[in-house]
Protein backbone atom coordinates (compact mmCIF):
# COMPACT_ATOMS: atom_id res chain seq x y z
CA UNK A 1 0.00 0.00 0.00
CA UNK A 2 1.19 3.44 -0.63
CA UNK A 3 2.65 5.56 2.61
CA UNK A 4 1.88 9.12 2.89
CA UNK A 5 3.73 11.34 5.07
CA UNK A 6 0.82 13.80 7.11
CA UNK A 7 2.65 17.11 8.80
CA UNK A 8 0.20 18.10 11.07
CA UNK A 9 -0.17 21.53 12.41
CA UNK A 10 -2.77 23.50 14.87
CA UNK A 11 -5.32 24.89 11.91
CA UNK A 12 -7.33 23.25 9.16
CA UNK A 13 -9.86 20.77 8.89
CA UNK A 14 -10.14 18.33 12.28
CA UNK A 15 -7.52 16.12 12.37
CA UNK A 16 -10.27 13.27 13.21
CA UNK A 17 -11.66 14.00 9.84
CA UNK A 18 -8.45 14.17 7.65
CA UNK A 19 -7.02 11.19 9.27
CA UNK A 20 -9.71 8.73 8.79
CA UNK A 21 -10.23 10.05 5.32
CA UNK A 22 -6.31 9.54 4.22
CA UNK A 23 -5.98 6.22 6.14
CA UNK A 24 -8.69 4.63 3.94
CA UNK A 25 -5.97 5.45 1.18
CA UNK A 26 -2.81 4.68 2.10
CA UNK A 27 -0.58 4.05 4.76
CA UNK A 28 -0.35 6.87 7.06
CA UNK A 29 2.86 8.12 8.87
CA UNK A 30 1.85 11.46 10.86
CA UNK A 31 4.26 13.92 11.63
CA UNK A 32 3.19 16.20 14.44
CA UNK A 33 4.13 19.81 14.69
CA UNK A 34 1.62 20.22 17.31
CA UNK A 35 0.36 18.20 19.88
CA UNK A 36 -2.39 16.07 18.91
CA UNK A 37 -5.98 16.87 20.45
CA UNK A 38 -7.54 14.71 23.54
CA UNK A 39 -10.05 13.52 21.55
CA UNK A 40 -8.19 12.31 18.51
CA UNK A 41 -5.30 10.97 20.03
CA UNK A 42 -6.66 7.51 20.44
CA UNK A 43 -7.85 7.37 16.97
CA UNK A 44 -4.57 8.57 15.70
CA UNK A 45 -2.39 5.40 17.15
CA UNK A 46 -5.24 2.84 15.55
CA UNK A 47 -5.60 4.72 12.28
CA UNK A 48 -1.49 5.39 11.68
CA UNK A 49 1.45 3.52 11.11
CA UNK A 50 3.85 5.55 13.37
CA UNK A 51 3.55 9.09 15.16
CA UNK A 52 6.28 10.99 15.65
CA UNK A 53 6.90 13.92 17.65
CA UNK A 54 9.85 15.98 16.65
CA UNK A 55 11.85 17.78 19.37
CA UNK A 56 13.16 21.87 19.30
CA UNK A 57 16.01 21.10 18.22
CA UNK A 58 15.12 19.29 15.09
CA UNK A 59 12.64 21.51 14.39
CA UNK A 60 14.68 24.60 13.51
CA UNK A 61 15.16 23.04 10.19
CA UNK A 62 11.50 22.26 9.69
CA UNK A 63 11.86 21.80 5.71
CA UNK A 64 15.07 19.15 6.33
CA UNK A 65 12.83 17.05 9.20
CA UNK A 66 10.27 16.72 6.91
CA UNK A 67 12.56 15.04 3.90
CA UNK A 68 14.20 12.99 6.74
CA UNK A 69 11.04 11.77 7.94
CA UNK A 70 9.64 11.42 4.54
CA UNK A 71 12.81 8.93 3.19
CA UNK A 72 12.47 7.55 6.87
CA UNK A 73 8.97 6.15 6.17
CA UNK A 74 9.47 5.79 2.30
CA UNK A 75 6.52 8.01 1.59
CA UNK A 76 5.31 8.51 -2.00
CA UNK A 77 3.19 11.72 -0.93
CA UNK A 78 3.60 14.48 1.75
CA UNK A 79 0.60 17.03 2.50
CA UNK A 80 -0.65 19.08 5.47
CA UNK A 81 -3.56 21.20 5.65
CA UNK A 82 -2.53 23.35 8.50
CA UNK A 83 -1.84 26.89 7.05
CA UNK A 84 1.29 26.95 9.22
CA UNK A 85 3.14 24.00 7.44
CA UNK A 86 1.80 24.87 3.49
CA UNK A 87 5.43 26.75 2.69
CA UNK A 88 7.48 24.10 4.70
CA UNK A 89 5.62 21.50 3.01
CA UNK A 90 5.69 22.47 -0.24
CA UNK A 91 9.46 23.00 -0.25
CA UNK A 92 9.72 19.36 1.04
CA UNK A 93 8.05 17.81 -1.50
CA UNK A 94 10.60 20.24 -4.33
CA UNK A 95 13.35 18.61 -2.56
CA UNK A 96 11.87 15.06 -2.59
CA UNK A 97 10.38 15.55 -6.12
CA UNK A 98 6.46 14.60 -5.42
CA UNK A 99 3.79 16.29 -5.90
CA UNK A 100 2.99 19.74 -3.85
CA UNK A 101 2.12 22.88 -4.54
CA UNK A 102 4.93 24.29 -5.78
CA UNK A 103 7.71 26.64 -5.31
CA UNK A 104 4.76 29.28 -5.59
CA UNK A 105 3.26 28.56 -2.06
CA UNK A 106 4.54 31.12 -0.28
CA UNK A 107 2.69 33.60 -2.58
CA UNK A 108 -0.78 31.72 -1.00
CA UNK A 109 0.82 32.30 2.67
CA UNK A 110 2.34 35.65 2.88
CA UNK A 111 -0.40 38.59 1.84
CA UNK A 112 2.35 40.82 1.03
CA UNK A 113 3.97 38.61 -1.76
CA UNK A 114 -0.19 37.56 -2.53
CA UNK A 115 -0.94 41.12 -2.70
CA UNK A 116 1.73 42.00 -5.28
CA UNK A 117 1.16 39.05 -7.66
CA UNK A 118 -2.14 40.00 -7.43
CA UNK A 119 -1.75 43.66 -8.54
CA UNK A 120 1.13 42.62 -11.62
CA UNK A 121 -1.57 40.81 -12.85
CA UNK A 122 -4.39 43.45 -12.48
CA UNK A 123 -6.75 41.77 -10.57
CA UNK A 124 -8.92 43.63 -8.37
CA UNK A 125 -8.33 43.59 -4.66
CA UNK A 126 -8.35 46.79 -1.99
CA UNK A 127 -5.40 49.21 -2.21
CA UNK A 128 -2.54 47.65 -0.10
CA UNK A 129 1.01 48.91 1.46
CA UNK A 130 3.52 46.26 2.66
CA UNK A 131 4.22 47.32 6.71
CA UNK A 132 7.06 46.05 8.38
CA UNK A 133 7.86 48.75 11.06
CA UNK A 134 6.07 51.57 12.97
CA UNK A 135 7.59 53.52 10.92
CA UNK A 136 5.90 51.52 7.63
CA UNK A 137 2.60 52.03 9.01
CA UNK A 138 3.06 55.83 9.35
CA UNK A 139 4.01 56.22 5.76
CA UNK A 140 1.54 53.69 4.61
CA UNK A 141 -1.28 55.83 6.18
CA UNK A 142 -0.61 58.92 4.29
CA UNK A 143 -1.01 57.47 0.85
CA UNK A 144 -4.38 54.53 1.79
CA UNK A 145 -7.69 56.51 2.94
CA UNK A 146 -9.01 55.83 6.45
CA UNK A 147 -10.19 53.71 7.91
CA UNK A 148 -7.69 51.36 7.49
CA UNK A 149 -6.94 47.59 8.01
CA UNK A 150 -3.80 46.42 9.42
CA UNK A 151 -3.40 42.57 8.95
CA UNK A 152 -0.28 40.46 9.55
CA UNK A 153 1.19 39.19 6.77
CA UNK A 154 1.15 35.07 7.76
CA UNK A 155 -2.10 35.29 10.25
CA UNK A 156 -4.87 33.11 10.13
CA UNK A 157 -8.37 33.47 11.27
CA UNK A 158 -8.42 37.33 11.39
CA UNK A 159 -5.93 37.29 14.06
CA UNK A 160 -4.34 40.72 14.77
CA UNK A 161 -6.59 42.74 12.05
CA UNK A 162 -7.27 45.80 13.70
CA UNK A 163 -9.47 48.95 12.02
CA UNK A 164 -7.64 51.96 12.55
CA UNK A 165 -10.08 54.91 12.29
CA UNK A 166 -7.45 58.06 12.10
CA UNK A 167 -3.61 58.93 12.13
CA UNK A 168 -3.67 59.07 16.37
CA UNK A 169 -4.79 55.11 16.57
CA UNK A 170 -1.34 54.05 14.46
CA UNK A 171 0.87 53.68 17.29
CA UNK A 172 -1.33 51.51 19.55
CA UNK A 173 -2.83 49.46 16.72
CA UNK A 174 0.86 48.48 15.80
CA UNK A 175 1.91 47.82 19.46
CA UNK A 176 -1.67 45.84 19.64
CA UNK A 177 -1.02 43.64 16.74
CA UNK A 178 2.64 42.71 17.77
CA UNK A 179 1.70 41.54 21.34
CA UNK A 180 -1.15 39.48 19.66
CA UNK A 181 0.99 37.48 16.86
CA UNK A 182 3.41 36.87 20.04
CA UNK A 183 0.45 35.68 21.84
CA UNK A 184 -0.37 33.66 18.92
CA UNK A 185 2.53 31.82 18.26
CA UNK A 186 2.83 30.62 22.26
CA UNK A 187 -0.73 28.85 21.57
CA UNK A 188 0.99 27.38 18.33
CA UNK A 189 -1.03 29.43 15.89
CA UNK A 190 1.96 31.09 13.92
CA UNK A 191 4.14 30.56 10.72
CA UNK A 192 6.41 27.14 11.39
CA UNK A 193 9.11 27.49 9.17
CA UNK A 194 9.91 31.55 8.08
CA UNK A 195 11.98 33.12 10.62
CA UNK A 196 10.38 36.35 11.69
CA UNK A 197 7.36 36.04 10.33
CA UNK A 198 5.06 37.61 13.25
CA UNK A 199 6.63 40.99 12.34
CA UNK A 200 5.34 40.68 8.80
CA UNK A 201 2.17 43.25 7.97
CA UNK A 202 0.54 44.34 5.56
CA UNK A 203 -2.15 47.87 5.65
CA UNK A 204 -5.12 47.64 3.54
CA UNK A 205 -7.95 49.96 2.06
CA UNK A 206 -11.65 48.56 3.53
CA UNK A 207 -13.63 48.08 0.35
CA UNK A 208 -17.17 48.78 1.15
CA UNK A 209 -19.33 45.83 1.21
CA UNK A 210 -22.81 45.06 0.36
CA UNK A 211 -24.57 41.86 0.36
CA UNK A 212 -27.95 42.51 -0.91
CA UNK A 213 -27.28 42.82 -4.24
CA UNK A 214 -25.66 38.95 -4.13
CA UNK A 215 -28.54 37.61 -2.32
CA UNK A 216 -32.27 37.49 -2.28
CA UNK A 217 -32.52 37.45 1.52
CA UNK A 218 -31.08 38.87 4.80
CA UNK A 219 -29.11 37.66 7.14
CA UNK A 220 -25.63 36.79 4.63
CA UNK A 221 -22.50 38.21 4.84
CA UNK A 222 -20.74 40.36 2.29
CA UNK A 223 -18.44 37.82 1.19
CA UNK A 224 -17.99 34.03 0.13
CA UNK A 225 -15.63 31.25 -0.27
CA UNK A 226 -14.77 29.56 -3.51
CA UNK A 227 -14.01 25.53 -2.32
CA UNK A 228 -11.46 24.16 -5.00
CA UNK A 229 -8.24 22.09 -5.96
CA UNK A 230 -5.10 22.57 -8.10
CA UNK A 231 -4.15 19.55 -9.94
CA UNK A 232 -1.37 19.17 -12.85
CA UNK A 233 -1.68 23.43 -12.29
CA UNK A 234 -5.13 23.62 -13.36
CA UNK A 235 -7.80 25.23 -11.01
CA UNK A 236 -10.50 22.85 -10.81
CA UNK A 237 -13.29 24.64 -8.41
CA UNK A 238 -15.90 22.47 -6.09
CA UNK A 239 -18.14 24.95 -4.65
CA UNK A 240 -19.02 28.09 -3.16
CA UNK A 241 -19.57 28.55 0.56
CA UNK A 242 -21.41 31.46 2.16
CA UNK A 243 -20.84 33.65 5.41
CA UNK A 244 -22.93 35.00 7.92
CA UNK A 245 -21.83 39.32 8.65
CA UNK A 246 -18.31 38.94 10.28
CA UNK A 247 -17.58 40.11 13.86
CA UNK A 248 -15.89 43.60 14.46
CA UNK A 249 -13.07 43.81 12.91
CA UNK A 250 -13.24 40.76 10.64
CA UNK A 251 -13.55 37.92 12.80
CA UNK A 252 -15.44 35.23 10.84
CA UNK A 253 -18.63 33.80 12.38
CA UNK A 254 -19.95 31.26 10.07
CA UNK A 255 -19.33 29.40 6.77
CA UNK A 256 -22.57 28.05 5.37
CA UNK A 257 -22.19 25.27 2.38
CA UNK A 258 -23.60 25.94 -0.56
CA UNK A 259 -23.57 29.89 -0.70
CA UNK A 260 -27.40 30.39 -2.21
CA UNK A 261 -26.84 33.17 -4.21
CA UNK A 262 -29.25 34.97 -6.22
CA UNK A 263 -28.27 33.92 -9.55
CA UNK A 264 -25.97 30.81 -11.10
CA UNK A 265 -24.78 33.49 -13.15
CA UNK A 266 -23.49 35.70 -9.96
CA UNK A 267 -21.85 31.97 -9.14
CA UNK A 268 -19.96 31.87 -11.95
CA UNK A 269 -19.19 35.53 -12.34
CA UNK A 270 -17.75 34.69 -8.72
CA UNK A 271 -15.61 31.67 -9.86
CA UNK A 272 -14.02 33.56 -12.45
CA UNK A 273 -12.17 35.52 -10.21
CA UNK A 274 -11.39 32.72 -8.12
CA UNK A 275 -9.66 31.10 -11.34
CA UNK A 276 -7.89 34.48 -12.38
CA UNK A 277 -6.52 34.50 -8.49
CA UNK A 278 -5.00 31.17 -8.22
CA UNK A 279 -3.90 31.21 -11.64
CA UNK A 280 -2.10 33.99 -10.87
CA UNK A 281 0.05 32.48 -7.91
CA UNK A 282 1.02 29.68 -10.25
CA UNK A 283 0.02 27.11 -7.42
CA UNK A 284 0.66 23.24 -8.92
CA UNK A 285 -1.29 20.45 -6.55
CA UNK A 286 -2.76 21.44 -3.66
CA UNK A 287 -6.37 22.88 -2.20
CA UNK A 288 -7.58 25.80 -2.55
CA UNK A 289 -9.60 28.00 -0.15
CA UNK A 290 -10.43 31.64 -2.33
CA UNK A 291 -12.45 34.47 -0.32
CA UNK A 292 -13.94 37.08 -2.12
CA UNK A 293 -15.53 40.47 -0.93
CA UNK A 294 -18.69 41.20 -2.86
CA UNK A 295 -19.69 44.36 -3.71
CA UNK A 296 -22.69 46.97 -5.31
CA UNK A 297 -23.37 46.56 -8.88
CA UNK A 298 -21.70 43.61 -9.54
CA UNK A 299 -18.13 44.70 -7.58
CA UNK A 300 -15.60 42.16 -6.43
CA UNK A 301 -12.56 42.35 -4.76
CA UNK A 302 -9.97 39.49 -3.93
CA UNK A 303 -9.53 38.66 0.09
CA UNK A 304 -7.06 36.25 0.02
CA UNK A 305 -5.96 32.48 -1.82
CA UNK A 306 -4.96 29.99 0.27
CA UNK A 307 -2.88 26.45 -1.32
CA UNK A 308 -5.12 24.62 1.56
CA UNK A 309 -8.54 23.44 2.00
CA UNK A 310 -10.78 25.95 3.53
CA UNK A 311 -10.30 25.08 7.83
CA UNK A 312 -12.46 24.88 10.39
CA UNK A 313 -15.34 22.28 8.94
CA UNK A 314 -15.39 23.45 5.20
CA UNK A 315 -14.53 19.92 3.75
CA UNK A 316 -16.71 17.82 6.15
CA UNK A 317 -19.13 20.16 4.72
CA UNK A 318 -19.01 19.40 1.36
CA UNK A 319 -18.68 15.93 1.96
CA UNK A 320 -21.78 15.87 3.89
CA UNK A 321 -23.67 18.44 1.03
CA UNK A 322 -22.04 17.05 -2.25
CA UNK A 323 -20.66 14.07 -1.52
CA UNK A 324 -17.32 14.44 -2.52
CA UNK A 325 -14.26 12.96 -0.02
CA UNK A 326 -12.19 16.19 -0.71
CA UNK A 327 -8.62 14.83 1.36
CA UNK A 328 -9.07 11.18 0.00
CA UNK A 329 -9.52 12.74 -3.29
CA UNK A 330 -6.32 14.74 -2.99
CA UNK A 331 -4.61 12.00 -1.79
CA UNK A 332 -5.22 9.85 -4.37
CA UNK A 333 -4.50 13.19 -6.42
CA UNK A 334 -0.82 13.20 -4.87
CA UNK A 335 -0.27 9.63 -5.60
CA UNK A 336 -1.08 9.63 -8.91
CA UNK A 337 -3.90 8.08 -9.10
CA UNK A 338 -6.93 9.62 -11.42
CA UNK A 339 -9.14 11.55 -9.73
CA UNK A 340 -12.86 12.73 -11.06
CA UNK A 341 -13.21 16.89 -10.53
CA UNK A 342 -16.27 17.91 -10.71
CA UNK A 343 -16.51 19.64 -14.31
CA UNK A 344 -17.55 22.97 -13.05
CA UNK A 345 -18.46 24.35 -9.29
CA UNK A 346 -21.55 22.60 -8.22
CA UNK A 347 -24.32 24.74 -7.39
CA UNK A 348 -27.11 24.45 -4.66
CA UNK A 349 -29.52 22.71 -7.02
CA UNK A 350 -26.66 19.84 -6.61
CA UNK A 351 -26.89 19.64 -3.43
CA UNK A 352 -28.14 16.98 -0.61
CA UNK A 353 -29.24 19.53 1.96
CA UNK A 354 -26.97 22.08 3.49
CA UNK A 355 -24.41 22.14 6.58
CA UNK A 356 -22.56 24.97 8.58
CA UNK A 357 -20.36 25.88 10.99
CA UNK A 358 -20.56 28.63 13.66
CA UNK A 359 -17.43 30.01 15.82
CA UNK A 360 -18.64 30.14 19.52
CA UNK A 361 -17.88 33.77 20.30
CA UNK A 362 -18.75 35.85 23.47
CA UNK A 363 -21.11 38.16 21.50
CA UNK A 364 -24.78 38.36 20.62
CA UNK A 365 -25.87 38.72 17.32
CA UNK A 366 -25.58 42.37 16.73
CA UNK A 367 -21.73 41.84 17.35
CA UNK A 368 -22.15 42.95 21.44
CA UNK A 369 -20.18 41.41 23.92
CA UNK A 370 -22.07 39.09 26.50
CA UNK A 371 -23.30 41.10 29.68
CA UNK A 372 -21.62 38.30 31.88
CA UNK A 373 -19.46 35.54 31.51
CA UNK A 374 -20.56 31.85 31.03
CA UNK A 375 -19.18 28.52 31.34
CA UNK A 376 -18.81 26.00 28.19
CA UNK A 377 -21.20 23.55 28.05
CA UNK A 378 -21.54 21.39 25.03
CA UNK A 379 -25.03 19.77 26.30
CA UNK A 380 -26.60 22.94 25.95
CA UNK A 381 -26.88 22.71 22.36
CA UNK A 382 -29.66 19.81 22.92
CA UNK A 383 -31.78 22.45 24.38
CA UNK A 384 -31.95 25.12 21.45
CA UNK A 385 -34.67 24.85 19.22
CA UNK A 386 -33.94 24.13 15.90
CA UNK A 387 -35.86 23.62 13.06
CA UNK A 388 -37.68 20.12 11.87
CA UNK A 389 -35.24 18.11 10.35
CA UNK A 390 -32.20 20.31 11.80
CA UNK A 391 -29.10 18.38 13.57
CA UNK A 392 -26.43 20.56 15.80
CA UNK A 393 -23.30 18.89 17.06
CA UNK A 394 -20.32 19.94 18.71
CA UNK A 395 -16.53 19.50 17.33
CA UNK A 396 -14.86 18.45 20.79
CA UNK A 397 -11.58 18.52 19.03
CA UNK A 398 -12.12 22.35 18.05
CA UNK A 399 -13.88 23.53 21.12
CA UNK A 400 -12.94 24.06 24.98
CA UNK A 401 -13.63 21.25 27.71
CA UNK A 402 -16.84 21.28 29.31
CA UNK A 403 -16.37 23.37 32.20
CA UNK A 404 -14.25 26.05 31.00
CA UNK A 405 -15.14 29.57 31.26
CA UNK A 406 -16.12 31.40 27.81
CA UNK A 407 -12.93 33.93 26.64
CA UNK A 408 -14.02 37.26 26.47
CA UNK A 409 -14.28 38.42 23.08
CA UNK A 410 -10.88 40.24 21.69
CA UNK A 411 -11.60 42.07 18.57
CA UNK A 412 -7.69 41.77 17.76
CA UNK A 413 -6.99 38.25 18.40
CA UNK A 414 -9.98 37.02 16.34
CA UNK A 415 -10.82 33.41 16.64
CA UNK A 416 -8.09 32.67 19.49
CA UNK A 417 -10.89 33.67 21.97
CA UNK A 418 -13.69 31.09 20.60
CA UNK A 419 -14.63 28.82 22.81
CA UNK A 420 -16.44 26.04 20.15
CA UNK A 421 -17.18 24.79 16.78
CA UNK A 422 -20.56 23.89 16.03
CA UNK A 423 -21.61 21.96 13.07
CA UNK A 424 -25.43 22.09 12.10
CA UNK A 425 -27.21 19.83 9.18
CA UNK A 426 -30.09 20.77 7.80
CA UNK A 427 -32.57 21.37 4.62
CA UNK A 428 -31.30 23.75 3.03
CA UNK A 429 -28.75 27.05 3.26
CA UNK A 430 -31.65 29.57 4.63
CA UNK A 431 -32.21 27.07 7.21
CA UNK A 432 -29.08 26.79 7.99
CA UNK A 433 -28.98 30.61 8.49
CA UNK A 434 -31.81 30.69 10.20
CA UNK A 435 -30.67 28.05 12.95
CA UNK A 436 -27.13 29.67 13.52
CA UNK A 437 -29.21 32.97 14.72
CA UNK A 438 -30.97 31.36 16.67
CA UNK A 439 -28.36 29.52 18.25
CA UNK A 440 -26.26 32.85 18.54
CA UNK A 441 -28.78 34.19 20.04
CA UNK A 442 -29.77 31.33 22.43
CA UNK A 443 -26.64 31.00 24.15
CA UNK A 444 -26.03 33.37 26.45
CA UNK A 445 -29.17 32.34 28.02
CA UNK A 446 -28.75 28.65 28.15
CA UNK A 447 -24.98 28.23 29.00
CA UNK A 448 -24.49 28.41 33.02
CA UNK A 449 -23.28 31.78 34.42
CA UNK A 450 -19.87 31.58 35.75
CA UNK A 451 -19.01 32.08 39.17
CA UNK A 452 -16.51 35.10 40.45
CA UNK A 453 -13.88 32.18 41.53
CA UNK A 454 -14.33 31.12 38.22
CA UNK A 455 -13.86 33.34 35.80
CA UNK A 456 -10.77 34.59 38.61
CA UNK A 457 -8.86 31.10 37.67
Amino acid sequence: MSKVLLVHAKGGPPLGHVLSRTAAKADVHLLALSALPPSVAGAARTLCASVVTPTEAQRSDLVSLIVAQAGAVGADAVLTFSEYAVVAVAEACEKLGLAGAGGAAALARDKRLMRRTWHEHGVPQPEFRPVVTEADLHEAAEHLPFPLLLKAAWSAGSTAHQIIGSPDELSAAWRRSREVMDESAQLGYAELHVAEANADFVVEQIVTGTAGDWFDEPGWGDYVSVEGVVADGVFRPVCLSGRMPTVEPFTERASITPALLASGDAQDRIVALARRSVDALGLRDCGTHTEIKLGADGAMWLIETAARFGGAMTVPQIEEVFGLDLIGMLVDHLLGRPVEWPAQALTPEQARGAAGSLVVLAVDGKGEAWQDRRIWDAAVAADVPLSPGSELSVVAESSLPDGDVVPVYDPAAGANTMAALCLLSATDPRTVLRDFETLIDALPRVLPAAEPEEVSR
